[in-house]
């Protein structure tokens, strides 16, 4: 039986206060004996308080603290983010219409996707210094060829049959551009752009712990030095939420702009 959306909401919001009960329960030192630990202290050590955790995401947006620390960590992930995206589908549009060129560039761009990109950060540390364009760089370098593979594999999967019909009609490799491959592209694309998000995240983050003076990361970084775990959950906290805000925002336009496709089984009952 399908359960309604007030159902859904009831049963996510329960497993998350479960999730939540369970870490309060498991690193309260005075609520059970120190059966997995010598020391009852020590839960609360590696893997923070739940209360004190959210005690300090409480304290940094009401003092206003974490604000200039979060624009410079979204600002960055929106950025790589951005570029990634754009870049991704100029390149996976042109290889996928361009055989010849495809063929040139396949060896180059799979050595470059099987490189771990994350060795790259202190290269653009060097490259473009330890401001934000070196995480920038960083991201991008995740979210493009998620975003390219995507693209040029929806280019190369357009029917056969579309095309040859609408060359029979009489349409111009613009109006093939327009009409065909980019709607097809752009289904792909949604289709990555949930996974862009968090890894224009890591990107972002990834290089802040590398070398910065501000951003989450940076934050985070500095909680770790002094063995403040409870900061260090706080900050993971803020990042999954605003991660999952922007994976909101990638939906609600995916809706927007992807309404001339079908919902699934609606093909099936015409």
């Amino acid at each position: 039986m399908k359960m309604s959306w007030l159902q859904l909401r009831f049963w996510q919001l329960l497993v998350l206060v479960f999730v939540l009960l369970f870490w309060h329960v498991m690193t309260s030192p005075t609520l059970l004996p120190p059966f997995y630990f010598d020391n009852p202290h020590k839960a609360a050590f590696f893997f923070g308080e739940p209360l004190k955790v959210f005690g300090q995401v409480l304290h940094w947006f009401t003092s206003g603290e974490i604000f200039v620390h979060l624009g410079v960590t979204l600002f960055e992930t929106i950025a790589a983010f951005a570029i990634g995206t754009v870049s991704g589908l100029a390149v996976g549009m042109w290889l996928a219409l361009s055989p010849t060129a495809a063929a040139i560039f396949d060896p180059y761009i799979k050595a470059m996707n099987s490189m771990p990109r994350v060795i790259l950060a202190p290269i653009f540390a060097v490259w473009f210094g330890l401001g934000v364009w070196s995480k920038v760089a960083l991201g991008f370098t995740l979210v493009f060829f998620i975003v390219f593979f995507n693209v040029y594999q929806g280019v190369r999967e357009v029917s056969p049959t579309i095309l040859a019909n609408a060359r029979m009609l009489g349409a111009s490799q613009r109006q093939l551009l327009r009409h065909v491959y980019l709607p097809s592209a752009t289904s792909w694309v949604f289709s990555s752009l949930h996974t862009s998000v968090g890894l224009a995240f890591v990107g972002a983050v990834v290089g802040e712990y590398l070398g910065s003076a501000r951003g989450v990361g940076y934050l985070i970084l500095q909680a770790e030095g002094t063995f403040d775990m409870n900061t260090v959950m706080a900050g993971i906290v803020v990042l999954t939420i605003f991660a999952l805000v922007l994976d909101w925002l990638v939906g609600v336009f995916e809706k927007r702009l992807m309404k001339w496709q079908p919902k699934g089984g609606e093909t099936e009952k015409l």
